[in-house]
Order: structure tokens, then C-alpha cells, then sequence
């Protein structure tokens, strides 16, 4: 091989530090998806009085796994830390178990799977949340174990490409869950239309950049996943405004935060956002910022 040839092979290989600041941008998605399902579980598991004591796993769970993260965007070590993905690995699989148990909190209702179950039963997708923040954050700990002149890999596979799919289909799905709960909502405020199109829209864009051969990411797909991951915060911002738009408003908050809009689900979309960019910055071929 030419050096000419040697050297855009190396160009193609992510460099220790692109890593390390790509494991640190994962773990800040997985914290932030841990944030948002404690913070919405207990509140949706308070309304529901905690009358299973499971519901209070969830609670435990995604407070050690913002834990375990906010613990590894100071460690600059690269090397896994097997208690962190230990504690990963614990919240993908409660992901999973709560996703069962929402399912057949709607399934044994009268009309199964009818909109009224839908729209006011357990929420379908919600530990869906803690499952994916399991998941990148146990890929964190793998892309920052990566060998200097090695391309990070998940599970035996190119790390950006296989969190580029995640992170793409959360997206989508995040999106379409926002979109019964919107419809629930009438689409009273036009913005409503803004997290049921921006982020899918940004998760196709990813979709389609980890299938690219020679995989080149877009400006437009990069805008799409920082637009998202503002809409995030933006969403909580007009949910609060929901909230204060009940009767009593913030006085009755205590009552108010419980029936009004969720305020801890829209940052999920921020969290994907930036797994997605750091997706990209395993993909490219230059840095991202």
C-alpha cells in the first residue's frame, strides 16, 4: 500500500481523543434519558398511587444510571468500567420488563388496544426511555475502551453505524409516542406539530447516513439532530406554560403537574439528539463539534 493509500485509511480510523469525546457525548444522552424517566415515572407512578411495588424500580434504576454517567463525564480513562456497565445493562433490561408490564396494564383494560386504553393507560413507550439509556450508555463504556489504530466497535459492530440505528429509530419512535399524546391534545398550539416532525425527520436523515457507502454526514442531517436536541428543552418550556395554563396554574402545582403535559418527556428527544451527533462523529471523517 502508497503512503498516499496508508494514509486515508488512518484518516478513516477515529482518533483515541474523537473516542473519548464521542463516549463522553453518549453518556450525556444516556444521564439525560436517565433524568427524564425519573423524573416522569415518579410522577405518572405517584398518580398511579405505586399500587405494584415495581413501579418503583424504575425510580431506582434510572438514579444509578445518572449516577454511573454524571461519574463517567469525569472519567477521562479509557477503559470500561465494569460497575458502570453493569448498572447499563440493569436499566436496558428494565426497559424491557417495563415495557412488558405497560403492555398488559393495557391489554387486560376492556377494548384492549382501543384509543381511550391507549390514550389513558399506561404509556406504551415510556420505559423505552431507560432502555435506550441503557444502551448508550453500555456503548459508551465499549467505544471508550477503544485501541489506538482501531475504529470503535459495539457488539462486533462499526460503533457509528449501530448507534446511528438506535439512535434513529428512538427518535422516530419518541416521536410517534409524542404524536398519539398530541392527538390526545387536539393539536391545540400549531407548535404541537413541531416534535412529531423535526425529530423524525432528523432520525431518517441519521438512518440514512449509516447507510450511505462511503458514509459522508450531511450539514443537513447535523442541523436536524442540533434542531432536536433544542427542541427538547424547548418542549419542556411550553409544557410548563401548560401546566400554568390550568385552573390555579403553578399555585395548584401539586395537582397541575400531574394532569397537565408531562414536563420530563421532551428532553428524551434532546438526549437522542446528541447520541445521534455523536454517531456522526464516529461515521465522519472529520471531527464534530
Amino acid at each position: 500500500m502508497s503512503v498516499r493509500g496508508l494514509g486515508r485509511v488512518m484518516a478513516r480510523v477515529p482518533t483515541k481523543p474523537v473516542a473519548l469525546r464521542s463516549a463522553h457525548r453518549l453518556g450525556e444522552a444516556s444521564g439525560i434519558l436517565a433524568l427524564s424517566v425519573l423524573l416522569h415515572s415518579a410522577l405518572e407512578h405517584y398518580r398511579g398511587s405505586f399500587k405494584n411495588p415495581a413501579m418503583y424500580t424504575p425510580l431506582a434504576v434510572s438514579a444509578m444510571t445518572l449516577a454511573v454517567d454524571a461519574h463517567a463525564r469525569g472519567d477521562k480513562r479509557p477503559a470500561v468500567h465494569r460497575i458502570r456497565r453493569g448498572v447499563h445493562i440493569t436499566a436496558a433490561l428494565t426497559g424491557i420488563a417495563g415495557t412488558g408490564f405497560h403492555l398488559y396494564n393495557i391489554l387486560k383494560r376492556p377494548g384492549r388496544l382501543a384509543w381511550q386504553n391507549l390514550f389513558y393507560g399506561a404509556p406504551v413507550a415510556a420505559p423505552v426511555a431507560i432502555l435506550l439509556a441503557g444502551l448508550l450508555g453500555a456503548a459508551a463504556e465499549e467505544v471508550r475502551n477503544t485501541r489506538p489504530g482501531h475504529a470503535p466497535r459495539v457488539l462486533g459492530k462499526q460503533a457509528g453505524r449501530a448507534l446511528g440505528v438506535v439512535s434513529g429509530i428512538g427518535l422516530i419512535g419518541t416521536a410517534a409516542e409524542a404524536a398519539l399524546l398530541h392527538f390526545r391534545g387536539a393539536y391545540q398550539n400549531p407548535f404541537m406539530i413541531a416534535p412529531v416532525t423535526i425529530p423524525p425527520l432528523a432520525g431518517a436523515l441519521l438512518l440514512h447516513e449509516t447507510a450511505r457507502r462511503p458514509t459522508r454526514h450531511s450539514r443537513l442531517t447535523k442541523w436536524g439532530l442540533r434542531l432536536t436536541a433544542l427542541l427538547g428543552f424547548a418542549g419542556a418550556g411550553f409544557h410548563a406554560r401548560g401546566v400554568q395554563r390550568n385552573m390555579g396554574g403553578w399555585r395548584n402545582w401539586r395537582q397541575n403537574i400531574l394532569n397537565g403535559p408531562p414536563l420530563p418527556a421532551p428532553p428524551s428527544f434532546t438526549g437522542l439528539a446528541l447520541a445521534g451527533l455523536a454517531a456522526l462523529a464516529l461515521l465522519g471523517e472529520r471531527k464534530d463539534g
